[in-house]
């Protein structure tokens, strides 16, 4: 039987680019730029590296760290030799990188300098053959770049089929342990080619990454897709909104990915007003709904907003709304990319009309082909026909607009009625003294469960639970109006920017 080609390879179209365009500039990284060409013969040697340790087919390689280029290089590499990719979050403890580390059965691990003593306490426990270290030799620990530069390149990049597994990416567990989704060559090829027929892009572009890449969003939403369309992409270890200004302007960025928070948080800043944003064609934005605030803020300096709804499952895009809609379709996820598909079912699976709220379910060839692992959850997720159940409720208009409600597990059931937290968090967004805000359901004798908000407040600002009451009055129902009100100093928010509502819960409920 004969090996498919390569179109599918990741690692082998990064490369074709290389090839085709060698002086262009794929990576700026505190302030060094990377050829294409220099980035191309560093993923060959450090797949040949990795050949020379033993890493075969299948075989899992992972990365522990903050944004690097040796992240990106590693993935490629790995992917060069038909092998998984498994990004770690660094935010993690010893202990819950050594259940996904062992869960993966990961082969190889390469770990940033500043994280190797995370893992120490773990180690003896780790089913790794063997470490490499990102920067500096230490007892135990291979060193990257010195033994990179001193392989040969690989000559030759392994055939993989578009079904077999190009990243294993580990999903938040917020609820239970955290599952692996495996992402093949062929989701991530569809993904792009879903997200270039909707917002376009060029190799002119320049793409600034600052989301985690160890996340869907910071990997796949804009990164990728620029090594595919030989683009730049200005790549910071991580967000800091004074920082990402500076680079906006200085490297005229044309693309940022980043969830509602993060342009937030821009937005605060002083130098907000004075940074120039006349490079900027859009900004893509994901993982919450933007408030329309913020949608004002930004169109004002000529900064347009193209949404996007995704899971880890779903590589990520599963819609789009693109800027001519923006205004139309107000607060809508947008529409289904052109090979894939959405619809709404109810609780037996059965698909509900236009305007009817039930389960967001999806399916296309971007969505993954299972669960690391676990054949129980893959089933419960995808179903006979090949939808995959998101857990998210929502509805699609009479025009085929897909508006998210809330997940399933965050919606509060109070007094009997079901109270979508999204809708009252975005016209509480609205008021002038508040700088964040969540909203959950508590345990409540009477009700069931009484909305709570929990805000952060702008610095010298107060808010008491009537004032916001009022202020909210004219635009909810009042069995939507928040009983309760708690005031924070920031909400606790993982590296994608969602906010981490069963910290709350916890917090709130001790």
């Amino acid at each position: 039987m004969n090996r498919p080609q390569n179109e599918y390879n990741l690692a082998a179209t990064m490369l074709r680019r290389a090839q085709l365009n060698p002086e262009r500039t794929a990576l700026v990284f505190e302030e060094q730029a990377i050829s294409y060409r220099q980035f191309g013969d560093r993923v060959r040697r450090q797949a040949q590296l990795l050949r020379q340790g033993g890493v075969c087919v299948g075989d899992r390689v992972a990365y522990l760290g903050l944004n690097h280029p040796h992240l990106l290089a590693t993935m490629f590499a790995a992917q060069a030799l038909g092998a998984i990719f498994v990004p770690l979050n660094f935010r993690l403890t010893a202990e819950e990188l050594g259940f996904i580390i062992n869960d993966a059965g990961v082969h190889t691990i390469l770990v940033d300098d500043a994280l190797r003593d995370v893992l120490a306490s773990a180690r003896e426990h780790l089913c790794c053959k063997q470490y490499f270290s990102s920067e500096s030799p230490a007892d135990g620990w291979r060193h990257l770049d010195s033994e990179r530069d001193a392989a040969e390149p690989l000559a030759a990049v392994t055939a993989v089929d578009q079904h077999d597994v190009a990243v294993i990416m580990y999903t938040s567990g917020t609820t239970g342990l955290p599952k692996g989704a495996m992402l093949t060559h062929g989701n991530i090829v569809w993904n792009n080619i879903n997200a270039s027929l909707a917002f376009g892009g060029s190799r002119n572009d320049v793409v600034l990454t600052a989301a985690p890449l160890f996340h869907i969003g910071g990997l796949n939403v804009m990164t990728l897709h620029s090594f595919h369309m030989g683009a730049c992409v200005v790549l910071l270890r991580n967000f800091d909104p004074v920082g990402v200004l500076a680079d906006i302007e200085r490297y005229k960025v044309t693309h940022m990915f980043g969830a509602p928070a993060m342009f937030l948080f821009m937005s605060q800043q002083p130098q907000f007003e004075q940074t120039d944003l006349s490079s900027v064609q859009n900004f893509i934005c994901g993982a919450a709904p933007v408030p329309e605030s913020l949608i004002e803020l930004y169109g004002a300096r000529g900064v347009d907003f193209c949404q996007g709804y995704g899971l880890t499952e779903t590589a990520p895009f599963s819609s789009f709304l693109t800027p001519e809609w923006a205004a139309a379709k107000l607060g809508s996820a947008g529409q289904p990319p052109i090979y894939s598909d959405t619809r709404i079912v109810d609780a037996d699976n059965n698909p509900l009309p236009p305007g009817e709220k039930g389960e967001i379910c999806l399916r296309g060839p971007n969505i993954m082909k299972g669960y690391w692992n676990r054949p129980d959850a893959t089933a419960e997720a995808i179903d006979a026909q090949g939808w995959f159940h998101s857990g998210d409720i929502g509805y699609v208009d009479e025009d085929g607009f897909l508006f998210i409600c809330d997940r399933l597990k965050d919606m509060v059931i109070s007094g009997g009625e079901n109270v979508y937290p999204a809708e009252v968090e975005g016209a509480l967004y609205k008021h002038e003294h508040i700088a964040e805000v969540a909203v959950i359901g508590l345990p409540d004798e009477k009700w069931g469960e009484a909305v709570t908000a929990v805000v952060a407040l702008h610095e010298g600002r107060e808010l008491t639970l009537e004032a916001l009451r009022e202020f909210a009055e004219p635009m909810l129902a009042r069995y939507k109006l928040p009983l309760r009100l708690h005031v924070v100093d920031a909400l606790p928010r993982n590296p994608a920017g969602k906010v981490l509502k069963f910290v709350l819960k916890e917090q709130l409920q001790d």
